[in-house]
């Protein structure tokens, strides 16, 4: 397992961007698939987006595409989402997950503490 710790989120207004970081304590941040979920209040948590060990696969969920991009940083062991055109909607908390080896939506290993971002109407 790794420690995970997210930072950037905020309250945006709808149509604005904040970009979301996590860093992984350890030195195997490379073998690691990494992902970021959500959870909107009152309801169950839910995938956003992930990517590849190397970077070589990204993964979104329907609901984000052209709007988010995830992407790391394996010389700084920290995995970034960028959140474009954001909307009311997408007001949730969100977390950053490590899986071990490729990326799949179970079997992930560690979770960040969250970090909450609010879309303002």
């Amino acid at each position: 397992q790794v420690q995970l710790v997210e930072s950037g989120g905020g309250l945006v207004q709808a149509g604005g961007s904040l970009r979301l970081s996590c860093g992984v304590a350890g030195r195997t941040f490379s073998s690691y698939a990494m992902g970021w979920f959500r959870q909107a209040p009152g309801k169950e948590r839910e995938f956003v987006a992930a990517i590849s060990w190397s970077g070589g696969k990204i993964y979104y969920a329907d609901f984000v595409k052209g709007r988010f991009t995830i992407s790391r940083d394996n010389a700084k062991n920290t995995v970034y989402l960028q959140m474009n055109s954001l909307k009311p909607d997408d007001t949730a908390v969100y977390y950053c997950a490590a899986r071990w080896g490729s990326w799949s939506e179970t079997g992930i290993g560690s979770w960040g503490q969250g970090t909450q971002v609010t879309v303002s109407s």
